[in-house]
């Protein structure tokens, strides 16, 4: 008998190769857009922007070779895609910065970038296989719950901002645990779907043409919906509350393909939020805001109530909606250019209203284009969760691609007033330490799953069994 030892998988030499140029370039475009801020604000190329090219290019390139390494056969456009968005970031909070906008940090934001980068390097070498996190199912369940929960048990002077209570904060330390709860979530929403799904998705009663499950299994709906709304109540922050319930309520379609379910999601949900907003003066002013943002007269650069007194939460959100809606209209279709509009003159323009400040400077044709890079993270995305060879691992990238997608849509709606506005911040691109980390953790989670999508399965060993013929 003999064997031949099997030959091992090649890797992809190209893919990588090609990544790496992607990357480059990305970084190079957020070096040109960085040079056109300081061209245009003081008339010569930034002063730091050598320092601040090469240190996003290290970055950037720590991430790749332990991509290279650890997930060599995961999607090569995740991480040059998710690079840009986050470099255009960093251009506007620098535009931000130099206008004496207060709060905004471009070394703050790239020391979180670099943050971000470790935790998404340490992801991918801890977690060789996202499969195991199918064991720790209920176990994600009960960090995702404590972490939503620590804000609403502290009292108000450590976790509530503008309002609403998502935050700890110890000294000059402070950190939004939500944002790393929807993660835990998520790998609980994934484990606890795939094992009874076929449980969710047996018919009940059909009404007209809608099969409607069986009222002992609404028990999950229900919970989940329970959890948002006291999310909603005693942390007064609609934007978790919806995130999560909306990702649920999205995963347990894609579990299950039962349009009944997203629909007694949307029945669900705005039915608490209706009752919230008659119950809690601070969500129904977010309502008020977003059906009459116009409640305001403008006398130079004082804005002043007409319906209630000056200070007044909700004249604090009108004014801030209205603020980024001017934006909007003064940068029109092809933008006023980086660094010469007024992105100052909106409040929080460097986190909640971030998108804002960019659609004034970058125009709509700019933001068509920004949205275009999130879309194409959530398309590969789904991409690996179609590709995939288990239950776990599509319901899992699926559920990470929506969570994406679904944020970004409530913050560019909230800000462009198409829905309520809320407290959840851009993706890679607000100020901000929490949201940031959690995002490239998300990223990690993605890459992980899609290499594992990718990678073609080992080969077989050749000429296994044969027999050998020897002749005298």
């Amino acid at each position: 008998m003999s064997e031949v030892a099997a030959s091992p998988v090649p890797m992809p030499a190209k893919r990588r190769v090609a990544q790496l140029v992607m990357l480059a370039l990305a970084v190079l475009i957020v070096m040109g857009a960085y040079a056109n801020v300081g061209l245009a604000v003081d008339g010569r190329v930034p002063a730091g922007m050598l320092a601040y090219g090469l240190g996003l290019g290290g970055i950037m390139l720590v991430a790749y070779l332990v991509l290279a390494k650890f997930a060599p056969w995961a999607d090569p456009l995740i991480l040059p895609l998710v690079t840009l968005i986050n470099g255009i970031g960093l251009v506007m909070i620098y535009r931000l910065e130099s206008a004496g906008m207060k709060g905004a940090s471009t070394t703050n934001q790239i020391m979180w970038t670099g943050i971000g980068v470790l935790m998404f390097s340490i992801t991918l070498v801890v977690l060789r296989d996202h499969r195991t996190l199918q064991r720790l199912t209920y176990t994600a369940g009960a960090i995702g719950l404590v972490l939503l929960a620590i804000p609403a048990l502290l009292p108000g002077s450590l976790s509530e901002v503008q309002g609403a209570k998502i935050w700890i904060r110890i000294g000059g330390f402070s950190i939004q645990p939500g944002e790393f709860a929807k993660l835990a979530l998520v790998v609980f929403f994934t484990g606890y779907l795939v094992a009874k799904r076929d449980v969710l998705a047996l018919a009940g009663r059909r009404l007209l043409f809608i099969d409607l499950p069986r009222a002992r299994d609404l028990g999950p709906v229900l919970v989940t919906w329970g959890l948002s709304l006291l999310v909603l109540v005693f942390e007064k922050d609609l934007g978790t509350s919806l995130l999560l319930f909306g990702t649920f309520i999205a995963m347990l379609y894609i579990a299950t393909q039962r349009t009944s379910w997203v629909l007694i999601g949307i029945l669900l949900f705005v039915g608490g939020a209706y009752l919230a907003g008659l119950a809690f003066d601070h969500v129904g002013a977010r309502f008020d805001a977003w059906l009459d943002p116009g409640n305001q007269v403008f006398y130079g650069n004082a804005p002043v109530c007409l319906e209630d007194p000056p200070g007044d939460s909700m004249c604090g959100k009108s004014y801030q909606i209205m603020q980024g809606l001017f934006g909007f209209g003064a940068g029109g279709i092809l933008g006023t250019g980086l660094g010469q509009g007024h992105p100052e003159l909106i409040p929080l323009s460097f986190s909640d209203f971030i998108f804002a400040a960019t659609g004034e400077e970058l125009g709509l044709t700019g933001l068509m284009a920004l949205l275009m890079l999130y879309a194409l993270v959530v398309e590969r995305g789904l991409r690996t969760s179609l590709a995939a060879r288990d239950p776990f691992s599509k319901l899992l990238s699926g559920g990470l691609s929506f969570l994406l997608a679904w944020q970004v849509f409530i913050i560019v709606g909230g800000v462009t007033n198409l829905i309520p506005l809320t407290g959840l911040v851009t993706p890679f691109m607000s100020q901000g330490g929490s949201a940031l980390l959690a995002n490239w953790i998300l990223v990690a989670l993605l890459v992980r799953t899609s290499d594992a999508a990718r990678r073609p399965p080992p080969q077989a060993i050749q000429n296994e069994g044969l027999t050998q013929v020897f002749q005298r």
